[in-house]
């Protein structure tokens, strides 16, 4: 059993299609996951993972899914993986909007404090528009966890 199941697949549709208008429905999802794995799910299951009414899959089932959204299969069993690749996929969604890709491109190259002062301005804009609070990280100011030299031990 897996308690999880149907939120992480539900969160996988959603990063491989966040338009809803132009999310495939089940049938043409398992149509594409068939076509693309070779293994066969069917819509009404599929649908009832996502949903959470069934929550039991075979190993085989699972390995197909992770082929076709093309993650590991430990994503669907390890806690931690799970945060792994949705902090990733969290990622790839934001930068398909352009004015967040142009944002971060922009902020390439200025220094550790510049890049704290910005932090600070998003962080309260996300709090005045009541939204979560994402990729907030506990560095020291100045630190670029990025770089080598700011990585601790």
């Amino acid at each position: 059993m897996l308690p999880d199941l149907g939120e992480r697949l539900g969160s996988l549709i959603t990063a491989l299609y966040p338009d809803e208008r132009r999310r495939p429905g089940y049938a043409r999802l398992a149509r594409m996951i068939r076509e693309t794995t070779g293994g066969t799910i069917s819509a009404t299951y599929l649908w009832e993972l996502v949903t959470g009414r069934k929550r039991n899959m075979t190993l085989e089932q699972l390995a197909v899914l992770a082929e076709f959204f093309g993650i590991p299969l430990e994503y669907f069993i390890n806690d931690d993986v799970s945060r792994r690749i949705n902090a990733q996929l969290a990622l790839a969604v934001a930068l398909r909007d352009t004015k967040v890709r142009s944002l971060a491109l922009r902020a390439e190259g200025l220094s550790a404090a510049s890049l704290d002062a910005l932090l600070t301005i998003v962080n309260q804009a996300r709090r005045v528009e009541n939204l979560d609070q994402v990729g907030e990280e506990n560095h020291d100011a100045g630190e670029r966890p990025d770089r080598p030299e700011a990585q601790k031990s």
